[in-house]
């Protein structure tokens, strides 16, 4: 199934684009999508075990079961003062 990934900030800078399409097997969670696109691209190891991430816009939990066409962003941490 084809999901729509947009990165962020340092993960963008790890991959050299800001969104793509990714290929994921159907019945994909958004940790398994991550696991995936980990084991896809060796450079997205340094990311945190689980980044915040949010599907089709709203904040997700890592178990959040996606579907056909949903988009999936890995938001970086931020921080304030």
């Amino acid at each position: 199934m084809r999901i729509r990934l947009l990165v962020f900030a340092q993960y963008r800078d790890l991959l050299g684009r800001d969104e793509f399409d990714l290929e994921v097997p159907a019945g994909s969670t958004a940790a398994g999508a991550l696991a995936y696109l980990r084991a896809q691209e060796p450079r997205m190891q340094q990311l945190p075990p689980l980044p915040a991430l949010a599907v089709n816009r709203v904040y997700a939990d890592a178990q959040k079961v996606l579907e056909e066409g949903d988009e999936l962003a890995l938001l970086p941490p931020v921080a304030g003062g």
